[in-house]
């Protein structure tokens, strides 16, 4: 945090805790939105979300990326997976929260950091380091003491985290700012959600209007709760260093597990809390491994021996798909 000054950072602390609770406490509110499905909860998101940032985007007239996109075909083309697979990642943590799966809906994103590393050696040829290795190792082990616990690999999880960690990589080439890619994003996934709410309609088997006006507000504020924690994370992320936000976004899935122990009453046997030991293992050594190299390359920006500014990518650590955090639930 150098070179801000305290008020900045408190300010950047304050929208960093205020938009990963919101993450994290967002389970509290898709149940509200039954007797809608999934599929129509998540439409009615997608229309929303773009109705809500659209507004946004007028008031402080930021346009000027829309027509430089709009020329860049391959930028464009990125976009569309973008929102494809976030359509899937939404859609599958909507789902599984509404059918009380709100604790392995948690461990998809505890285990996405390490799926985002295995996926940066696999596709990126990046080379780790032998700490990361053992995260990895551990957080692998982690999954098949899941399966043996669950009877079943735990497919939410894994699909959520695949879905995530692929959105991240996708966000990278595209390099959009948070709002600008909410924005065009949910533009591509508005025709098609608005036609599947249109064709839902005619089939009489539409919600919204039919469970009076408290259910069409809350499907309507789902927009609101797709963009504000974004909004929150946007003034975190311009006042406080990546590595803090790694940590930061650990309070997501924290929140998220003790929703579904605590709130929710999921079943949590003895195999099950050896898995989350694992990958609660697992991240700690790639916590402790970044935030080594973070203070390794201060002490080389303060010796002169690095080009101040420039800090180790793996230095981020969980933080690593930053730019990739409005997918969040």
């Amino acid at each position: 945090m150098t070179g801000k000054p305290e008020g900045e950072q408190r300010l950047g602390l304050l929208n960093g805790f205020a938009a990963y609770g919101m993450w994290g406490l967002v389970p509290l509110f898709w149940p509200l939105l039954k007797p809608s499905g999934a599929v129509e909860i998540l439409a009615h998101r997608m229309v929303w979300s773009l109705l809500f940032v659209a507004a946004a985007l007028l008031l402080i007239r930021r346009w000027a990326w829309l027509g430089e996109l709009l020329r860049q075909p391959r930028r464009l083309a990125l976009v569309t997976v973008a929102a494809a697979v976030i359509t899937v990642n939404w859609g599958v943590y909507i789902w599984a929260v509404n059918s009380g799966h709100v604790v392995e809906a948690s461990l998809g994103y505890f285990i996405n950091p390490l799926v985002t590393i295995a996926m940066g050696v696999l596709l990126l040829k990046e080379r780790l380091r032998p700490v990361q290795w053992a995260a990895v190792g551990v957080g692998a082990s982690a999954v098949l003491v899941l399966t043996i616990g669950y009877g079943r690999p735990p497919w939410i999880s894994l699909c959520l985290a695949f879905s995530f960690a692929t959105y991240g990589l996708v966000k990278k080439k595209v390099n959009l700012g948070g709002v600008e890619s909410l924005a065009a994003e949910s533009a591509i996934q508005f025709l098609p959600a608005l036609g599947y709410l249109m064709w839902l309609s005619a089939r009489g088997d539409s919600t919204f209007g039919t469970e009076g006006t408290g259910h069409a507000l809350l499907l309507a504020a789902s927009g609101i709760v797709t963009a504000l924690p974004l909004v929150c994370f946007g003034a975190s992320a311009i006042r406080v260093p990546l590595s803090t936000l790694g940590l930061l976004q650990y309070m997501t899935p924290v929140f998220q597990f003790l929703l579904g122990i605590l709130y929710f009453k999921e079943a949590m046997p003895p195999e099950r809390w050896a898995g989350f030991a694992l990958v609660w293992l697992a991240l700690a050594l790639l916590t402790w491994n970044a935030l080594r190299t973070a203070r390794r390359a201060a002490r080389a920006v303060a010796r002169g021996t690095a080009a101040p500014g420039r800090v180790p990518a793996d230095t981020v650590g969980p933080a690593a798909e930053a730019d990739a955090l409005r997918a969040r639930p």
